[in-house]
């Protein structure tokens, strides 16, 4: 099976940067994608920022313009700047493929990372 380990959260002060990091183990047959998705306290999961196997690339209006996401093979970052309060969340990573013991793509998840953006 697949597994994902997040690094890079933390506390940071309005208009400065962070930088997430993901990246899989486990047989890995293909990645369809890799991206991050996002949860405030009380709200919804959303999606933040995605990359296709062929470096296509996806982003919440939100965060255009300040985010960056990149992959290699397996490992994926997100470059956050210029960030700000309501970015305050539980960052997920998110590989959408297939493992050794599936028989199709399926998503696979992160456990979370903080990151949190005083004013």
């Amino acid at each position: 099976q697949v597994q994902l380990v997040e690094s890079g959260g933390g506390l940071v002060q309005a208009g400065g940067s962070l930088r997430l990091s993901c990246a899989a183990s486990g047989i890995i047959f293909n990645i369809n994608s890799m991206g991050w998705y996002r949860q405030a306290s009380g709200e919804q999961r959303e999606l933040v920022a995605s990359i296709t196997s062929s470096g296509s690339t996806n982003y919440a209006d939100s965060v255009k313009g300040r985010f960056t996401i990149s992959r290699d093979n397996a490992k994926v970052t997100l470059q956050m700047n210029s960030l700000k309060p309501e970015d305050t969340a539980v960052y997920y990573c998110n590989l959408r493929g297939r493992g050794s013991t599936d028989s199709g793509a399926r998503d696979y998840w992160g456990q979370g990372t903080q990151v949190t953006v005083s004013s």
